[in-house]
């Protein structure tokens, strides 16, 4: 069975962007360091296809091959013109409120997200990176099989959390930490 593996970049106060919803690498999250490189070595898929072309950088699928995320951190790559920031994976879009995906390769689920995570578990292939929202990872919570943040040494105080919705205790177990010297630390979570 795949594994859905909710991979995030986080403020050490559970934030993963701020209040306005908008993208937070660069403003908020730091893309320089001593974390890139190992990141990007371990982690290759989460590289948008358009940064991929600027970078030529092509490296082969490690780990997904399935990404999933919310309207509204979609919302992010079309305010760019980006109507889909992942064309090396099968992409889909989860909104109750867009009729039709601005992108014939994007799936749009408007239905139930958790009986979708469930099917595509049962299909053949790599795994499932859930790349946000915070609403979207509270709907498919009890779905999360592991957990890695890309914890980084700023605070926002507000923002969009890490799981977006009301109390609901869930259990992990650490599975492994890495620290970088520019401060980020990697943290590995599977369920408990």
């Amino acid at each position: 069975m795949r594994t859905l593996t909710y991979l995030v970049a986080s403020s050490i106060d559970g934030y993963i962007t701020g209040p306005d919803g908008g993208d937070p690498t660069g403003s908020i999250f730091a893309v320089d360091g001593d974390h890139m490189q190992p990141l990007l070595e371990a982690f290759p898929e989460v590289v948008p296809t358009h940064v991929r072309e600027q970078l030529n950088f092509h490296p082969e699928n490690k780990n997904f091959d399935t990404v999933l995320e919310g309207r509204n951190s979609y919302q992010i790559g079309l305010d760019f013109g980006v109507t889909n920031a992942y064309r090396h994976l099968e992409h889909y879009v989860f909104s109750t409120t867009m009729t039709e995906a601005p992108d014939p390769d994007v799936h749009l689920v408007r239905t139930d997200p958790v009986a979708t995570v469930r099917e595509l578990k049962q299909r053949d292939g790599m795994g499932i990176w859930l790349c946000g929202g915070g609403k979207l990872a509270y709907t498919l919570r009890h779905e999360i099989d592991e957990l890695v943040i890309k914890l980084n040494p700023v605070a926002l105080g507000s923002g969009i959390p890490l799981f977006d919705g009301p109390f609901d205790k869930l259990g992990f177990t650490l599975a492994g930490t890495r620290s970088f010297g520019s401060g980020l630390v990697l943290l590995t979570y599977r369920r408990a």
